[in-house]
């Protein structure tokens, strides 16, 4: 068993950096006003692992403080920007499934408090009943101006108001358990994709919105839950480990498939354009780290930007 860790102020933290660990640093002044910032174990905790020697403690060497700094911010601008695009989702979703939920049952806050307009059966009685609980709460919470102008005014909160203060999960699971007439619905209004499909796509992606929102390290995540095989892992020439695709299944690039999937095409071209230069600016910065080890780390195939060249089906 290690030995427990012990405070260390930050004049000790430094000497551990370097004449324990014998990384690099050109500046002490700027890495221990780093410290103070970030924090030893977020920052060295968090993304010392790709410049050690594989399969021991040791980092290689000539490895720089700086270097290790370049893969945090890498990490916080990849957060960012898988961020932006999981909420622009989330907002699409929003609409559509306060429209459709509506247009089938009308306005009255009792609508989606009826489990019986929901896909009631056996499979999904715990959720729902769990779903229509959490709506009941939101309906009278009294923390949003919104809500409160809606239930003083008209004794009733219609589900495109309220929508707006559920979260992604709950989103996720309304989805998952909607009639399959109102999923087919969805599914047809954001493209090709199938009921099936968008519920494995939603799941993974309340994984990853989660990462995102609570500043957790992203680029390495993987999810329990995996997304459906898919044209594009086979177009992509996708290795598997026995029958399972070893990436973009629970891996960070299996949000950029789901992604291909639910932004419209432009938007994810220019998603795309934004991560390859993340990418890009991160393999100038890092000497220890090639970009076959990053890429590895976070689920990408080497071709991955050939995720473009192929219609989606």
């Amino acid at each position: 068993m290690d030995r427990q860790k012990t405070f260390a102020d930050y004049e000790q933290q430094l000497y551990i950096l370097q004449q324990e660990k014998h990384i690099v640093i050109s500046d002490a002044a700027s890495a221990q006003n780093i410290l103070e910032q970030i924090g030893y174990f977020p920052l060295i905790g968090g993304y010392k692992h790709l410049f050690r020697i594989p399969f021991t403690k040791t980092y290689k060497s000539g490895t720089s403080f700086e270097e290790i700094v370049a893969l945090y911010k890498f990490d916080a601008d990849l957060r960012e920007l898988f961020f932006k695009y999981l909420l622009q989702i989330e907002r699409h979703l929003r609409s559509l499934i306060s429209y459709y939920f509506s247009e089938k049952y009308g306005e009255a806050q009792s609508a989606y408090l009826n489990v019986n307009n929901f896909n009631y059966n056996r499979k999904n009685e715990k959720t729902i009943n769990k779903l229509v609980s959490t709506l009941q709460r939101a309906a009278t919470t009294t923390d949003y101006v919104y809500i409160n102008h809606y239930r003083d005014t008209y004794s009733n909160i219609p589900l495109w108001v309220l929508i707006n203060v559920l979260t992604f999960g709950n989103l996720s699971k309304m989805f998952q358990v909607f009639p399959q007439t109102l999923q087919s619905k969805i599914c047809k209004s954001i493209g090709t994709v199938n009921p099936k499909q968008m519920g494995q796509f939603l799941s993974c992606l309340t994984k990853f919105r989660n990462v995102c929102a609570h500043g957790e390290r992203l680029f390495t995540y993987k999810t329990v839950d995996a997304i459906a095989d898919l044209p594009i892992h086979q177009k992509l020439n996708i290795p598997m480990d026995e029958e399972q695709y070893i990436y973009g299944k629970k891996d960070l690039f299996a949000a950029v498939i789901a992604f291909r999937y639910l932004l419209p095409k432009e938007d994810f071209y220019c998603f795309k354009r934004s991560l390859t230069k993340l990418i890009a600016n991160l393999n100038q910065s890092v000497v220890h780290v090639s970009e076959e080890e990053l890429l590895k780390q976070m689920g990408f195939p080497p071709n991955w930007k050939n995720i473009t060249r192929y219609r989606i089906q």
